[in-house]
C-alpha cells in the first residue's frame, strides 16, 4: 500500500514538473548558458500583450561579442546592424547583417568609450554611422561620424576636451544623437558629466535651440540619456536621472509634457518608436525590462500606459535599443550579458507593416 502511494505521489510530481517545463518553453524562460558568463542568454518572459519573441538565430556567431555592449543601430535598406562595445583590446564596433551573418570588425583607434550609435541616411545603402564617445582620454567627449567601414569622416566637439560651450560645440559625455531624415540633429549631452542638455542642430550643424539646465522642473534634465523624434514633430527624451520622459516640439523646442508614472521603479534608459507608430520601446536597465508603451495620438501627450513587457534575466542590463523600420525587429544592447539580441514581432511575416 505504501509503495502504491509513493508511486502515485511520484506520478503527480513528475506531471507537475513536465507542465512547468512546458510553460517555461512556451514563455521563453529556458536558455543556454553563454561560455564564460553566468547570464542565461535566452532567459526572458513576456508580460502583458505578447508583441515580441526572441530570435534565437541572431547573430550566428555570438561568441564574437568580446566586450561590454553599449549600443546598437540598424539600417533596414542596407540590411546591416552595428554593435558598439567597450573593453581593452576589443574592436569597438562589430557589423552584422540583419540575418545574423558577421561582416566585419572596426579596428579604429579613434574610439575610446562608445555610448550611443545611430545610422543616418536612412534611405541609403551606405549609411553613415554616428557614435557618441564618453571617454575621458584624448578622443572622448565628442560625437563622430564614420563611413560604413569605419573611416572617420568628421567630429563634433573637441576630442579630449570636456566643455559646456555651444559655439564652438563642446560636450561632456554626450549620450546619444538622433539624425532626422531632414539632416537635422538632436543631441542629449550629459551621461553623468557637467552638462544636462538637449540640443537641436540644423543640417549645417548650427544651433537652432537648446534646453540646458539641470533640475527637476519642466525642460530641465538630470542625465538625459536617449532621444527620438516622431512623425508629429515631437521630440521624446529619456530623462534618466529624473525617472521620466519629456516631450518637446521639434520645431520650436517648446515643452509639451512629461511621462513619469510608468517609471517609479526604474528610470528610462532608451526610447524608440516602432515603425507602425503605435508603441514606444523603452528600456529600464536596473529592472532588466524592455517595455512597450502606447504612443499618444497627434495633439496630445496624456499619461503613459505600458502594453507589453519583455522581462529579461537578472543582470542582463539592457542599455540602448534600435528598430528595423521595415520588419519591426528590435535590437537590444546588453551591458551585463555582453551581447546584443534580436526580437521579432508576433505577426504575419515578422513585420508590423
Amino acid at each position: 500500500m505504501l509503495l502504491k502511494k509513493r508511486g502515485h505521489t511520484w506520478l503527480i510530481v513528475s506531471s507537475m514538473v513536465s507542465l512547468v517545463l512546458l510553460m517555461m518553453l512556451l514563455y521563453g524562460t529556458i536558455g543556454t548558458q553563454q561560455p564564460g558568463s553566468s547570464i542565461l542568454r535566452h532567459d526572458y518572459q513576456l508580460l502583458g500583450r505578447p508583441l515580441y519573441k526572441l530570435d534565437l538565430s541572431w547573430p550566428k556567431n555570438p561568441e564574437l561579442f568580446s566586450g561590454l555592449v553599449y549600443g546598437v543601430a540598424v539600417n533596414q535598406y542596407a540590411g546591416v546592424v552595428y554593435v558598439a562595445q567597450r573593453g581593452d583590446n576589443v574592436p569597438k564596433v562589430l557589423v552584422f547583417t540583419t540575418d545574423g551573418d558577421f561582416l566585419m570588425p572596426w579596428n579604429t583607434t579613434t574610439l575610446e568609450m562608445p555610448h550611443g550609435i545611430f545610422l543616418a541616411d536612412a534611405a541609403s545603402l551606405n549609411p553613415t554611422v554616428w557614435i557618441t564617445d564618453v571617454g575621458n582620454g584624448p578622443y572622448g567627449h565628442c560625437i563622430k561620424q564614420y563611413s560604413p567601414s569605419g573611416k572617420l569622416l568628421q567630429v563634433l566637439g573637441t576630442p579630449g576636451k570636456a566643455g559646456s560651450e555651444l559655439d564652438p560645440l563642446q560636450f561632456d559625455q554626450p549620450a546619444e544623437i538622433f539624425v532626422h531624415d531632414s539632416g537635422e540633429m538632436y543631441i542629449v549631452d550629459g551621461d553623468g558629466g557637467m552638462n544636462n542638455r538637449l540640443i537641436k542642430l540644423s543640417k549645417d550643424q548650427e544651433v537652432l535651440w537648446v534646453h540646458g539646465e539641470k533640475g527637476q522642473g519642466m525642460a530641465q534634465f538630470y542625465i538625459p540619456h536617449s532621444v527620438t523624434v516622431d512623425s508629429a514633430q515631437r521630440v521624446w527624451v529619456a530623462d534618466r536621472g529624473n525617472k521620466r520622459i519629456q516631450v518637446f516640439n521639434s520645431v520650436t523646442g517648446d515643452w509639451l509634457g512629461t511621462w513619469g508614472s510608468c517609471f517609479t521603479e526604474d528610470a528610462p534608459y532608451s526610447v524608440r518608436l516602432t515603425p507602425d507608430k503605435k508603441y514606444f520601446v523603452v528600456v529600464q536597465l536596473n529592472t532588466n525590462q524592455i517595455s512597450l508603451l502606447d504612443a499618444p495620438p497627434v495633439g496630445m501627450i496624456g499619461q503613459c500606459r505600458v502594453v507589453s513587457v519583455i522581462q529579461l534575466a537578472d543582470e542582463v542590463k539592457p542599455h540602448l535599443v534600435d528598430l528595423d523600420l521595415k520588419t519591426g525587429a528590435l535590437y537590444v544592447a546588453e551591458i551585463g550579458a555582453q551581447q546584443a539580441q534580436k526580437f521579432t514581432p508576433f505577426s504575419l511575416g515578422g513585420s508590423f507593416l
